[in-house]
């Protein structure tokens, strides 16, 4: 859960470097939090939960993949890759599974290193 806060406390950051596990520890959180309010959605009959969420975690899950994608060295510009249909998100998918860079690059030091 520590992962999922630092995220939410780096709101808009988009400078630095993110883990992996920064990364998917945010994304695996939001996925179940995700399923549990799709389930109250059903119950409530209401999606309003579901949206203000979905909009609430829609800036730190775009600046945690910029991050992430600096620590391998690439543009924060390669986000929107994505948006290209069918193949855009495979890639995207690539490269946010890719290791990150070992030593320190133009976007900062090494987040394993510091940790």
């Amino acid at each position: 859960m520590e992962w999922y806060v630092g995220v939410l406390k780096k709101y808009a950051d988009f400078s630095g470097r993110a883990r992996r596990k920064e990364y998917w520890m945010f994304f695996l959180i939001n996925i179940i939090i995700g399923i549990v309010l799709g389930f109250l959605a059903t119950i409530l009959k209401t999606s309003i939960l579901s949206n203000i969420y979905s909009l609430a975690v829609l800036i730190p899950g775009i600046a945690v993949c910029i991050r992430r994608l600096h620590d391998i060295g690439k543009s924060g510009w390669w986000w929107f890759i994505a948006l290209i249909p069918l193949v855009g998100p495979i890639w995207l998918l690539v490269l946010v599974c890719t290791e990150g860079d070992s030593s320190n690059n133009q976007y900062g030091s090494n987040p394993k290193a510091v940790v």
